[in-house]
């Protein structure tokens, strides 16, 4: 049986701390922190562990909305290519922090990647 990304990287626990830290990346970073200002960050935490648990084989109950309609209002305020740049690699650097092997930040931002044209509504 083949394991998943997600029990490789440690299950429920290793994705509450790999969105714990990536948000401090996020929120501490001046080109992209200001596309949270209104947000309930305990609320986005939940909905990164959901959807983050569901694009790496883990049990889905991802409930939000479609990528597209989740950050079209970001779009509208600009958010771009070097945004999700940011993101990806501040997502990386979160995993890499918590010991993952490359071979699965690569499978990560792989998956990262795959949504760049819904999340940037094109």
């Amino acid at each position: 049986m083949t394991v998943s990304v997600y029990e490789q990287l440690g299950g429920a626990p290793a994705m509450e701390k790999a969105v714990e830290i990536f948000y401090r990346k996020m929120l501490s970073d001046d080109r992209v922190a200001g596309f949270f200002e209104d947000v309930d960050m305990d609320r986005q935490a939940a909905k990164q562990t959901a959807f983050l648990t569901m694009v790496t084989g883990g049990p889905n109950s991802y409930t939000g909305r479609d990528m597209r309609s989740a950050h079209a209002h970001l779009v509208a305020r600009g958010l771009n290519d070097t945004h999700f740049d940011i993101v990806v690699k501040h997502l990386g650097d979160t995993l890499q922090e918590l010991g993952v092997p490359a071979e699965l930040i690569q499978q990560v931002a792989a998956v990262a990647e795959s949504v760049r044209g819904d999340v940037l509504n094109r």
